[in-house]
């Protein structure tokens, strides 16, 4: 079992930068692939990126790709997703989520995540 709590979401204006954090319990955390999904109103939930148990690996949606980076420690149980050059469009509920399937497993579908947080609110103005 993972229990997961986002932070650091709040009111950015555009070209600005946010740093998200995800606080992670539990004893599997270390195993578990951890992701950043988000969801606009009216919309579906929208993978973001992923990492690796160990964080070696890194994938990112083309939507955030060179303008993000996701980080993990696993001593503090936290994962980070650094978001950079925010626009408008970034406007959503952001959430962290735990999958417990292997790296050659999981993909960018939401059933694919086993635990997520309660979500962190970002709005970019323009």
């Amino acid at each position: 079992q993972v229990q997961l709590g986002e932070s650091g979401g709040g009111l950015v204006q555009a070209g600005g930068s946010l740093r998200l954090s995800c606080a992670a319990s539990g004893q599997s955390y270390n195993t578990n692939i951890m992701a950043w999904f988000r969801q606009a109103p009216g919309k579906e939930r929208e993978f973001l990126a992923r990492i690796s148990p160990g964080g070696t690996m890194t994938y990112y949606a083309d939507s955030v790709k060179g303008r993000s980076t996701i980080s993990r420690d696993n001593v503090k149980n936290t994962m980070a997703l650094q978001m950079y050059s925010l626009k408008p469009e970034d406007t959503a509920v952001y959430y962290c989520a735990a999958s417990s399937r292997s790296w050659a497993e999981v993909d960018t579908r939401v059933g694919q995540y086993d635990y997520w947080g309660q979500g962190t609110q970002v709005t970019v103005s323009s």
